[in-house]
């Protein structure tokens, strides 16, 4: 009898504790799940907003390093005169050489650095009791700087290619692959990480600038307004200020990446950061040498950073509202 009773209570037991254990393991698989789909809805919409933001002002953007590898002086007029000759020599669509160039690296760029971000975001929140929540500032500059360093560091190559697509005669390079193949095999492959350390120390202060510009005010919007989400229009407008920091801040570093990126093309032996700033001062001054093309940038940038952030965030929340349909409908 007392034997029953202690088989009764054994199976009672093991019956309450299966479905605890089988209950922990699906929180554990659900929070997994969460996880890989966030990941995967930031890399997607990333790619997306990084690809749209740069197609949009590919001819400006060519333009402004043909600008920055030359010794030519910049002005506006200037840079008209350039884009209409390359329309009449090349037509309409060379205005995008480069381009498809530009998408192979800014895809996985833009992929990489939101994601990076959202995840950096997470971390630090964890860290720093914020989960969830807008972080502090310093924690917001150190997100944005350590996704746009994760993101330089693993697609330089694919930027070295662009720059030299965007500066050089379609006859020297048929295509992505002959960059690569050709620079390797005349330059050597150490060639195409020339310029990589101007690039890093360029991309946190933008990175950095730049996420917690548009962190920043999307904050203050929804302190002084009550609402959670901003307009689509005022998106642009936070990204545009995101982006005009961010480039201002960063943009000397810039021009050094770009002339070390097409040294082996335009006669020049940029090596060192130091020696290219010296050699660009010496030769054009340091307002029209290390800040050429400035001000193109500032017509550029602001448009490129708005319309990323702006496409990152409504990408993202369409995203989920279809993630949230699809759940219900189960």
């Amino acid at each position: 009898m007392g034997s029953r009773v202690k088989e009764q209570r054994a199976s009672l037991t093991q019956g309450e504790v299966l479905p605890l254990a089988s209950s922990s393991q699906s929180e554990v698989s659900n929070e997994g799940l969460k996880t890989s789909r966030s990941v995967l809805n930031s890399l997607f919409s990333g790619a997306l907003a990084g690809a749209v933001a740069k197609t949009s002002v590919a001819p400006l953007d060519r333009t402004k390093i043909i600008f920055q590898v030359s010794s030519a002086r910049f002005s506006a007029k200037e840079a008209y005169r350039l884009i209409y000759r390359t329309y009449l020599k090349d037509g309409f669509f060379s205005l995008w050489r480069g381009n498809s160039a530009t998408m192979v690296r800014v895809i996985p760029y833009a992929a990489i650095q939101f994601c990076a971000h959202e995840q950096y975001k997470r971390l630090l929140g964890g860290y720093y009791g914020f989960q969830g929540k807008v972080l502090p500032p310093f924690p917001r500059l150190l997100a944005g700087s350590m996704a746009g360093t994760t993101a330089a560091m693993l697609t330089y190559p694919l930027d070295m290619v662009r720059a030299r697509m965007a500066v050089t005669p379609k006859e020297m390079y048929s295509n992505i692959l002959h960059v690569f193949v050709r620079i390797s095999r005349e330059e050597g492959l150490k060639t195409l990480y020339r310029g990589f350390a101007p690039t890093i120390l360029g991309v946190v202060p933008y990175a950095g600038l730049s996420f917690y510009t548009y962190e920043t005010l999307k904050k203050l919007h929804a302190e002084h307004s009550g609402r959670l989400q901003p307009y689509s229009y005022e998106r642009l407008a936070f990204g545009a200020c995101a982006g005009l920091i961010g480039q201002s801040a960063s943009y000397p570093l810039d021009v050094v990446r770009r002339r070390m990126q097409t040294a082996g093309v335009t006669g020049h032996t940029y090596s060192t950061i130091l020696g290219t700033m010296k050699e660009i001062v010496s030769e054009e001054g340091v307002i029209r040498g290390l800040y050429k093309g400035l001000s193109m940038n500032w017509v550029k940038g602001p448009i490129a950073v708005g319309i990323s952030f702006t496409t990152f965030d409504l990408t993202q929340i369409l995203l989920k509202k279809l993630n949230q349909m699809g759940y219900t409908a189960r």
